[in-house]
C-alpha cells in the first residue's frame, strides 16, 4: 500500500510571551530615544539658559538663599512637623478611643482638614484675629505657618499613626495587662513604641510633604525677612523677570527632599526585611 502523503506542518507557533516583551520593550525604547532627539534638535538652549540658567542672576540668590530662605523653610517645616506629630497621635489615640465623643471629635477633625485645601486653611489662620478680637498666634508669622502646617499635618500624621497602633499584636497587650499593667500604662509603655517604630517611614515622608507645603507661604504676602524657598525665588525672579531664581529654589527643595526620600525608601525596605 502506498505510503499516504504526509500532511502539512502546522503552522509556526506565535511568538512567545518573553520574545513579545521583548519586542514591546525594543518599541518603547525607540519612541523614547526619538522623543529626546526631537527635543535635542528643536529646544533653544540659547534661550532657556537665558531665562532658566543666568548665572548673574543665580549668584544675586546668595547668600540669602541659605540664610533667609532655606533657614525659614526649615524653621516653618520642623515646628509644624513638631505641632502634626503630637496632635496627630493624639487624635488617634482618640479615633481608637471606646469613649464615643472622642471618636467623634477625632473623625471630625481628620475629614475636615483632609477634605480642605491647604491654602484656604492657611488663609482662615491669617483671619482668626478678625475673628477672635484680641487673639494673636504666637510667635508672629512663625506661629501663623508652624500652626497651619501642623493642623493640615496632624489629620495626616493621625491617619499614620492609627494605622500603626492597629498593627501592634493585641496578644502584647493582654500580656502587659496580666502583668498587672493599666490599660493606660500598657498603651504608652508597649503599643505606642512598637507603633512609633512602624510608622518611621511613611513619617519620614511626612514630613517631605509638610516641607513642600511650607511654600504656600508664598501666598500669604509676608515681609522679605519671613519669606521661605518658593517666595525668595518668586520675588526675585519677578524683580530681574527671569526664572532662575525659581529654578535655584526649586534645586534646594531637591537638594533636601531626594535624600530624605532616598531615607524613606530605605527605612521601608528595611521594615520589610524584618516582617
Amino acid at each position: 500500500m502506498a505510503d499516504q502523503p504526509k500532511t502539512a506542518e502546522p503552522a509556526r507557533a506565535g511568538l512567545s510571551p518573553r520574545k513579545k516583551q521583548q519586542i514591546s520593550r525594543g518599541i518603547q525604547y525607540a519612541v523614547l530615544v526619538i522623543v529626546l532627539g526631537l527635543l535635542v534638535l528643536y529646544a533653544d538652549w540659547g534661550s532657556l539658559a537665558q531665562n532658566f540658567a543666568k548665572p548673574e542672576v543665580a549668584k544675586e540668590t546668595l547668600p540669602e538663599l541659605f540664610t533667609i530662605a532655606l533657614r525659614n523653610t526649615v524653621i516653618y517645616t520642623v515646628t509644624g512637623f513638631v505641632l502634626a506629630f503630637f496632635v496627630g497621635l493624639l487624635l488617634a489615640l482618640m479615633r481608637l478611643s471606646p469613649v464615643r465623643p472622642y471618636r467623634w471629635i477625632a473623625i471630625v477633625y481628620i475629614e475636615i482638614f483632609r477634605g480642605l485645601p491647604a491654602l484656604l486653611i492657611f488663609i482662615m489662620i491669617t483671619f482668626l484675629p478678625l475673628a477672635l478680637p484680641g487673639f494673636q498666634v504666637p510667635f508672629g508669622t512663625y506661629g501663623q505657618v508652624a500652626l497651619g502646617l501642623g493642623a493640615i499635618g496632624a489629620a495626616y500624621q493621625a491617619e499614620v499613626f492609627r494605622a500603626g497602633l492597629q498593627a501592634v499584636p493585641k496578644g502584647q497587650v493582654e500580656a502587659a495587662r496580666s502583668l498587672g499593667m493599666s490599660a493606660t500604662r500598657a498603651q504608652f509603655t508597649v503599643v505606642i513604641p512598637q507603633a512609633l517604630r512602624m510608622v518611621i517611614p511613611p513619617t519620614t515622608n511626612q514630613f517631605v510633604a509638610l516641607l513642600k507645603d511650607s511654600s504656600l507661604v508664598l501666598f500669604l504676602g509676608v515681609s522679605s525677612e519671613y519669606v521661605e524657598l518658593a517666595k525668595f525665588g518668586n520675588d526675585l525672579a519677578s524683580q530681574h523677570s527671569n526664572a532662575t531664581p525659581i529654578m535655584v529654589s526649586g534645586l534646594t527643595y531637591l537638594i533636601v527632599t531626594i535624600p530624605l526620600g532616598y531615607l524613606a525608601t530605605r527605612l521601608e525596605g528595611r521594615k520589610g526585611r524584618n516582617r
